[in-house]
């Protein structure tokens, strides 16, 4: 297998060069976009793994890219790196389409650690079976003691989520990713639902997330 392709946008030139340097020399191929009309020209001319995209661009906004990339039905994997902190920025960018997000100052090696699970995520294939307890998932449906449980395609998601990484804490912006609308409001009912429909105990870590022990 080749070496993955990344495209970052990132408009501060020493951060950008010292990312992809860095990303480089941890065995990917990066391009560097410096603009939202630069980064547009490259994801026209290029096939992508994976794009991290700042927000704040000289010439428009990387939530904006990402919309209209997504628009053009293009789904690669997106991070936003951003030094932008407030709630809406972080779910605007998750409604637009993004995987994951990372504020401003961050570790590179956080950055490297993100990647690889993205560009892992894409390689999964799905329909795998999971178990856990009295609880099987299966072929996108999900049993308790073998008899079908009524959940909605979005809990499946959150309870396969909660299952891989069992005894671990998933955090919430790993949910928020895949809601239509994120919220904790909106979170904390899906949890809940999940819990009542399975027994479950799905415990809350504040201000973290939740995890199943």
């Amino acid at each position: 297998m080749g070496r993955a392709k990344i495209l970052l946008v990132e408009d501060d030139n020493l951060l950008a060069e010292s990312l992809a340097k860095y990303l480089k020399l941890n065995g990917y191929d990066v391009d560097i976009a410096k603009s939202y009309s630069e980064a547009g020209d490259k994801t026209f001319n290029h096939k992508y793994d994976l794009y991290i995209f700042d927000i704040n661009l000289k010439d428009g906004n990387g939530i904006q890219l990402l919309e209209d990339l997504r628009f053009a039905e293009d789904d690669t994997p997106t991070i936003f790196i951003s030094a932008l902190r407030d709630g809406k920025t972080v779910v605007k960018g998750f409604n637009a389409g993004a995987e994951d997000y990372i504020k401003k100052p961050f570790d590179p090696e956080e950055l490297l650690v993100r990647v690889k699970v993205r560009l892992e995520s894409k390689r999964q294939t799905p329909e795998e079976e999971l178990s856990y307890g009295d609880i099987r998932i299966s072929g996108g449906r999900v049993y308790k003691d073998e008899k079908p449980v009524d959940l909605s395609p979005l809990q499946i998601k959150f309870l396969e989520k909660l299952v891989k990484n069992r005894g671990k804490i998933v955090p919430k912006e790993r949910f928020f990713e895949i809601m239509e609308h994120p919220s904790d409001l909106a979170l904390r009912v899906t949890i809940s639902k999940i819990k009542k429909k399975t027994g479950l105990e799905i415990k809350s870590v504040r201000g973290l997330g939740y995890t199943l022990e």
